[in-house]
């Protein structure tokens, strides 16, 4: 998979085959040569690294923002395994978490870590254990704008938070000229677009703006939209669509989403010597500076939203993949247990820059192998 350029921003270039019908994703996953399975044993896949193990359909759901790195780990899986099924709903990370804590999904996709409440209500899925966090990947969460004339743009977290919170209505206004002097700024309305569905993304936004800015952005960080005004859309999908087409809009979306539309995108102004463009490296910059504050097999982080380093964005998200530590279910534990090896291996984060997403640091990615196999 390779990115191609246009005006300066990636557009990705899957040939991801039927992908995607309202968001689902159904291929053919991974398998062993052995359909006994006799002893458990998993097969090494001619192609790559990649070991096969278990069989049947997984079922899971969750962050639409890692959607077009599931779809590029399930490609790329397919092509080494042959015999389950992975159907990935991108209903957001509320969404997820609620299926899989009624045990409808082998695992959730989420941009935020579970609550303590929910930790407690996985026990009733997970016999013997609990739902845990995995973070898989992460990213930076784009701020892309649709300006007729206003090809490079320069915000700042209070600007942003008045927005967003409809304080600022038009293009125009001193707050948004005073950090673009020489920008060409109409006097169009501004058309904000939020996420309708309970979102990780929306939450992390949520603690960079009550970090960054919490004189002006008094709400708590949670996954629901909590300003009033604006308009809304489904997904981080629906919301990139609808500044893709609407004059005047702005919004909030993981990066691929906006290279893969020729979505222009804010540079953030974090107080470092110069704004700090929305890209996976500069994402990453921000990311190595997580800390693990997860128990045991638990392995949730902290991010550090207020940095000001250098070449550092601040607006970021890593997605979890949970699951159960302990009491997954037997027909499905193997096959979770082989797609996670794949995605968390060096191959399955490889991919991840160019889709426009930041790999995970490499002491983090190393707990996670470790915890990977230990699930049961």
């Amino acid at each position: 998979m390779k990115l191609q350029r246009k005006n300066g921003r990636g557009l990705r270039a899957l040939t991801v085959g039927a992908v995607a019908v309202s968001g689902a994703l159904v291929l053919t996953a991974c398998g062993s040569d052995d359909n006994t399975k006799e002893g458990g044993k998993a097969d090494t896949a001619a192609a790559g690294n990649i070991k096969c193990d278990g069989e049947g359909q997984l079922l899971a759901s969750g962050s639409s923002a890692q959607k077009n790195a599931i779809d590029a780990w399930i490609q790329n899986y397919t092509s080494a395994c042959k015999e389950t099924q992975i159907n990935y709903k991108d209903i957001g990370s509320g969404g997820g978490i609620t299926e899989f804590l009624q045990g409808s999904t082998a695992f959730a996709g989420s941009d935020s870590a579970l609550k303590p409440e929910e930790v407690t209500e996985s026990k009733k899925i997970c016999k013997g254990g609990q739902g845990i966090n995995l973070p898989m990947l992460g990213g930076p969460i784009a701020i892309g704008y649709n300006v007729a004339g206003v090809d490079d743009l320069v915000l700042d977290a209070p600007t942003i938070a008045k927005i967003f919170d409809s304080k600022i209505k038009k293009w125009n206004d001193p707050a948004i000229k005073k950090l673009n002097p020489d920008a060409k700024l109409p006097a169009t309305e501004i058309q904000a677009f939020h996420r309708s569905d309970e979102s990780g993304t929306t939450q992390n936004l949520g603690k960079y703006l009550g970090g960054s800015a919490a004189s002006d952005w008094k709400y708590e960080d949670e996954k629901s939209w909590p300003a009033k005004g604006g308009q809304s859309a489904n997904g981080s999908s629906g919301v990139a669509s609808q500044v893709k087409q609407t004059d005047g809009s702005i919004g909030y979306f993981e990066l691929s989403y906006a290279t893969s539309q020729d979505i222009s995108t804010v540079k953030v102004d974090t107080g470092a010597a110069q704004p700090v463009e929305a890209t996976s490296e500069n994402a990453s910059k921000a990311i190595a500076a997580a800390k693990v504050v997860g128990k045991d097999k638990d392995l949730a982080l902290e991010l550090d939203y207020k940095t000001q380093a250098e070449g550092a964005y601040p607006i970021i998200l890593v997605t979890y993949e949970i699951a159960c530590d302990k009491g997954n279910k037997a027909e499905t534990l193997d096959a979770v247990k082989s797609f996670f090896t794949y995605t968390s291996s060096e191959d399955g984060q490889k991919i991840l820059t160019e889709e426009g997403y930041a790999p995970l640091p490499a002491e983090i990615a190393a707990k996670v192998r470790e915890t990977i196999p230990t699930l049961s």
